[in-house]
């Protein structure tokens, strides 16, 4: 099973999906990831992130039904943070905890639904599948330019070195 960002990566640059799924881990150094957690705490203060196992979750919410919360800054990744969380949902769900989920985007006041179904649920599968393909590489692959490379935490091991 991948681990928490995993999935995330996989929808944003494959590339730095490799280099995070072999221990290089940046994201200490991320303006953008400082950021997030600014707004986090910003908007929901009190609460404190949740890890079970390899995923690990923002917030939850306890009612007739488990809600998992996760906060995001902007929507600009949002497939990403839509697969995120159903992975996060299908892990639970594999240890036998139902739940639903909520991507919260404080700063434009907007929050999405997302459930786990039959069909997500087997297109998740496939991105797991794939997820493993890229992890098994004996290197990166090669790096796709995109608009936000250059914010990106990972950008010196793909166009600098």
């Amino acid at each position: 099973m991948p681990y928490k960002s995993s999935v995330n990566y996989y929808f944003i640059c494959r590339t730095k999906l490799w280099y995070f799924s072999h221990y290089t881990t940046m994201e200490h150094t991320s303006d953008a990831v400082l950021l997030g957690k600014l707004v986090h705490e910003k908007s929901y203060g009190g609460t404190q992130g949740i890890s079970i196992g390899r995923i690990a979750i923002d917030f939850i919410e306890k009612g007739d039904k488990m809600v998992l919360h996760e906060v995001k800054k902007s929507k600009s990744m949002e497939k990403a943070h839509i697969y995120q969380l159903l992975y996060y949902l299908y892990d639970l769900n594999q240890r036998g905890i139902h739940a639903t989920g909520i991507i919260n985007y404080p700063l434009i006041r907007r929050k999405k639904v997302v459930e786990l179904n039959q069909e997500n649920q087997e297109e998740l599968e496939t991105v797991l599948e794939d997820i493993q393909e890229i992890v098994r590489l004996d290197k990166p692959p090669k790096p796709e330019k995109k608009k936000y490379c250059r914010k990106c935490s990972y950008f010196e091991f793909c166009w600098v070195v």
